[in-house]
């Protein structure tokens, strides 16, 4: 198996499944008692929370842990809109589900929203975020980085603006964090959404970054825990494996990054040599060193990757009963549907060699040879 979509999920780090497999057996304690295992447990949920604060440059006690990027974009939306009772957001056209579905909900309860328009890159224009702010805005949420091309939005000019307007901003940033350096204060947010399974943690856990002074009404009540802003006993053991993550990313992205951007152009430059007819989804240069979403224009990419079974990567077209749909995100940035079709997405990872991206890109224009015979 080839694995090419490390932005779907990453294996977890050996170092990281070691942090975690101590507090799985030996340091069971509950964080909550007043005893030396409870104490033990305690101190390493603070040890964690201040690897996630000192990654993203914030407090320690600015972080919240979650069950996920879910659960924390959830919390965001929904808190702020009943922290306010009314109110109007703004969002781009191109988030998450876990954003725009909890968007859908509140609407249905009603609220308001502008769903910003992005270019043919995938970015949002930080002039539409100004011309879309009312008197009523609560919150603007838009990405850091797109799951499907890897563009990266211009957060800091839209920070800005929403500082200038003394509205609150939130950024998913489930896709970037430990991709790239990510400095809440750099880029002027006051919710910020991590997922530990994108950077080599395990699936279930994340953290959401909450700027002093802001408030926002939990999904969960209970016994209190996180500052109250997320109630149930504390996950010791994941939580410590995303702290781990996190502190190896600090290590990790400077020669990662570097890494991933050589290995990325070189399956770009690969395929684009077997295909010339070739298209790139996105930004060739603002956006993820590891993401590279293409369109192999009069195929399908289901009908690629479907013949591929030793390949694991992605499509940027999602099927259902047998047709391809292109993807929201493909037909928002104005893809010819013809285009979004035949997209695929491929995105490495720490363990990618040159020798699997030189056997993918193989893999692939072989398939294409085969489809057109």
């Amino acid at each position: 198996m080839i694995y090419l979509d490390y932005n779907a999920t990453t294996p977890v780090a050996p170092e990281v499944a070691a942090a975690l497999q101590a507090y799985l057996h030996q340091e069971f304690g509950n964080p909550g008692s007043d005893y030396p295992l409870g104490r033990s447990a305690r101190e390493a949920v603070d040890r964690a929370r201040g690897q996630v604060a000192a990654l993203l440059k914030c407090l320690p006690e600015e972080i919240v842990f979650t069950s996920g990027a879910t659960e924390a974009n959830n919390t965001v939306l929904k808190g702020v809109a009943w922290h306010f009772r009314q109110g109007h957001f703004i969002v781009s056209a191109v988030e998450h589900p876990s954003v725009r579905q909890p968007l859908g909900f509140l609407l249905a309860e009603g609220f308001d929203a502008t769903i910003l328009p992005v270019d043919g890159q995938g970015r949002v224009d930080p002039e539409d975020v100004r011309r879309a702010l009312r008197p009523d805005t609560i919150l603007i949420s838009i990405m850091h980085a797109n799951n499907e091309t890897g563009g990266i939005m211009p957060l800091p000019e839209i920070g800005g603006i929403a500082r200038e307007a003394g509205v609150w901003f939130h950024a998913d940033a489930a896709q970037s964090v430990g991709k790239i350096p990510v400095s809440v204060a750099e880029l002027g947010v006051d919710f910020l959404t991590l997922a530990g399974h994108k950077f080599y943690a395990p699936k279930g856990v994340g953290a959401l970054y909450v700027r002093t002074g802001c408030h926002l009404l939990p999904l969960l009540h209970g016994g209190g825990q996180e500052g109250g802003r997320r109630a149930g006993t504390e996950n010791v053991p994941y939580i410590t494996a995303l702290g781990e993550a996190c502190r190896l990313s600090q290590e990790w992205l400077a020669q990662t990054g570097n890494e991933l951007l050589r290995l990325r152009d070189l399956l770009h430059e690969r395929l684009r040599a077997g295909f010339p007819e070739l298209v790139l989804n996105g930004p060739a240069q603002e956006r993820l060193p590891n993401t590279l979403n293409v369109s192999f224009p009069g195929f399908s990419g289901g009908d690629i990757l479907g013949g591929i079974p030793e390949l694991a990567a992605s499509l940027g077209a999602a099927c259902h009963g047998g047709v391809d749909v292109p993807s929201p995100v493909l037909t928002a940035m104005g893809v010819a549907p013809a285009v979004a079709r035949g997209a695929v997405r491929l995105s490495l990872g720490r363990p990618t060699t040159t020798q699997e991206v030189e056997q993918g890109a193989k893999l692939l224009l072989d398939r294409i040879e085969r489809l057109r015979k």
